[in-house]
């Protein structure tokens, strides 16, 4: 069970200043896949049918070997993952590792009918499956397009997504293990405010190396996994075209005029979700007595 005293649910929390973040740079990624094989273990995955020494998955989701093209979601398996894309103005391929961003003001959070999700002190976006009544709507109010869908049981409705390694390691002030086990120290781990500033001088340092922006600090109002990269970032796999408000600042006001919604539409779900758990608790139950008088 994720401890979620430390958090705030969807419509009672704020910016967090002292939050936690990651910088990526994109320059220093090699595409080792040390990161997905460090989370598949610290969150319990499920193996991965190609090894994770096996470097053809960048051809997955590509066309012409790796050029144009989304290439891999993150999904119920894989809570993050590396793509490859070749940039004419590069000599050699640029890799991207994906995941969750864990947003500032998280679209997820807020669209949740149900308080799924809270935003906590250290800047994880992290989600209650136990309240969950598989609505999806998070999955269609992400940005970035994010959160999973568990369909192995209809009725055990479950959200997969990276948590920031947020019981096992955020909370306690570690950086996560993707972060950690990277050879190349693709990735800093520290305050979202010191980040900023650390990605601020390397631009300046070496403005051949960088584009003067840094992807995640204003998107979707702000993200606490933010990047660096030698090339426009539409280049690399990312999309350009996410607003700098908050999601939630765009239906805010649809919201206001509708609140009849907000009761109805998670009181159906909450019904169906229960009356389904009492069904299969029913089940059992009659299962075992017949078990006993046999």
């Amino acid at each position: 069970m994720l401890s979620l005293k430390t958090a705030k649910a969807a419509g009672d929390f704020d910016h967090y200043p002292d939050s936690m973040g990651v910088l990526v740079d994109v320059n220093r990624c090699v595409g080792c896949r040390s990161c997905e094989a460090a989370c598949n273990k610290e969150q319990g995955l499920p193996e991965p049918e190609k090894p994770f020494n096996d470097y053809s998955v960048f051809d997955e989701g590509h066309e012409g070997g790796g050029h144009g093209g989304v290439g891999r979601r993150t999904d119920e398996t894989r809570y993050t993952v590396v793509n490859k894309y070749e940039v004419p103005e590069i000599d050699h391929p640029l890799y991207r590792k994906s995941q969750c961003n864990h947003c500032l003001e998280p679209a997820c959070l807020t669209s949740c009918f149900v308080n799924a999700y809270t935003k906590t002190p250290e800047g994880a976006v992290i989600y209650n499956p136990d309240v969950c009544v598989g609505c999806r709507t998070c999955m269609i109010a992400c940005p970035f397009y994010v959160p999973a869908f568990k369909y192995s049981s209809a009725f055990s409705p479950r959200v997969m997504k990276c948590i920031f390694c947020y019981d096992t390691r955020l909370k306690e002030g570690r950086p996560p293990a993707c972060v950690e086990a990277c050879p190349q120290e693709a990735m800093t781990f520290g305050k979202r405010f010191d980040l900023l500033e650390i990605g601020r001088k390397r631009i300046r340092q070496h403005p051949d190396k960088y584009v003067n922006h840094i992807y995640g600090e204003k998107e979707a109002g702000g993200t606490a996994w933010m990047y660096l990269s030698p090339v426009e970032f539409g280049e690399v796999g990312f999309d350009v075209h996410v607003p700098h408000e908050p999601v939630i600042n765009f239906v805010r006001d649809f919201l206001s005029i509708v609140p009849m919604v907000l009761v109805i539409w998670p009181a159906l779900f909450a019904g169906f979700h229960l009356l389904a758990n009492r069904k299969d608790a029913q089940h059992n139950h009659d299962d075992i007595d017949r078990e006993g008088g046999e």
